[in-house]
């Protein structure tokens, strides 16, 4: 095992006038949620424990496998932000979402996503999507790594199209990107600076491979020597392409803000994290991260309206698409 960075201790220790502007803010909140198609009680009578089947089975992953509740959250993200949320990535097909640059040898939960359609079948055949499942799954992962809740919307039908790696190729983010990549493709997507900020704190759970960070290991000036000392000992200049590293060295296993405290000491693990926090040449996301570090309860929130914005991306609903009996299979 690779040392600590120095000081260590500090990386593992380890939410009348009223009435009238509410009445004007209700009808713009329903015609979003009228226009998603989606609903937060879609399976009440259909498939009344849909919920508690995921909750279990997220629960119990997650418990013997933190870094697995990472990867669950990880997969909703690429699913959405390639054609909508629809379950395409999951799919085996040639050419697929999973051969693309971002998911070979990278993505991973198809299992549990598996594990849980089964049972899903089993208690309500044919009702519920594995889009729906891939976001409810994402919510749990969250909350079983001590991150806040929000209503999931269901209702999504997945895709019965053949998805492409080379779409997602185009619509993830790399690692070496940028602030004005990274706003240029959330904005893309409908998303604010704040938004891609916020969105950006999943990354205070999961772990990168060493080819993902070596550049920033050796070539980079904005990194704490000791958190640099720290990963070129996991990653060799040449060998060790799949060590992996923490995202978030502080609580790699916990959902909180200390990504963003990370950030504000040049602890960014990509890249494309730390370029949010610049410090010297404040930039647009500099004091966005400065807030979140220094407030979890208004991170919390953000991240949670975020989720829920991205839940909704391209959604397939009412005659659109299919449900699939076996998520990685068309038709």
């Amino acid at each position: 095992m690779p040392k600590l960075p120095m000081g260590s201790s500090k990386y593992y220790m380890a939410p009348y006038p009223i009435l009238c502007v509410l009445l004007l803010l209700l009808p713009f909140t329903t015609i979003v949620h009228a226009q998603s198609g989606l609903s937060s009680n879609f399976y009440y009578t259909s498939c009344p424990n849909f919920e508690t089947i995921v909750e279990s089975n997220v629960s119990n992953v997650v418990s013997s496998d933190p870094r697995m509740g990472a990867s669950l959250l990880r997969l909703h993200f690429h699913d959405c932000f390639v054609g909508g949320c629809d379950a395409s990535v999951l799919l085996d097909v040639e050419g697929g979402e999973k051969e693309s640059v971002h998911n070979v040898n990278s993505l991973r939960g198809f299992g549990v996503i598996d594990s849980i359609k089964q049972e899903v079948e089993d208690a309500c055949p044919g009702v519920v999507s594995c889009a729906d499942i891939v976001a409810l799954v994402a919510r749990d992962s969250v909350v079983a790594l001590g991150g806040p809740s929000w209503d999931v919307e269901f209702g999504r039908r997945d895709s019965n199209t053949r998805p492409s790696s080379s779409e997602a190729d185009e619509n993830l983010p790399f690692g070496f990107n940028d602030v004005p990549d990274l706003i240029s493709l959330f904005s893309s997507k409908g998303f604010s600076v704040r938004e891609l900020v916020a969105l950006s704190g999943s990354h205070t759970i999961g772990q990168a491979r060493c080819v993902r960070f070596r550049n920033r290991a050796y070539n980079e000036e904005n990194i704490a020597p000791d958190f640099q000392e720290f990963l070129q000992e996991i990653c060799p200049r040449n060998s060790g392409d799949n060590n992996l590293g923490p995202l978030d060295v502080r609580s790699p296993t916990a959902f909180n803000n200390e990504y963003y405290v990370g950030l504000t000491n040049f602890e960014g693990l990509l890249h494309s994290d730390q370029v949010l926090f610049t410090g010297n040449n404040p930039s647009q996301t500099d004091n966005i991260v400065r807030r979140y570090a220094n407030n979890e309860r208004i991170f919390f929130k953000d991240f949670s309206a975020a989720m829920l914005k991205m839940s909704r991306l391209g959604v397939l609903t009412g005659d659109s698409g299919t449900i699939r009996s076996n998520c990685r299979v068309l038709g």
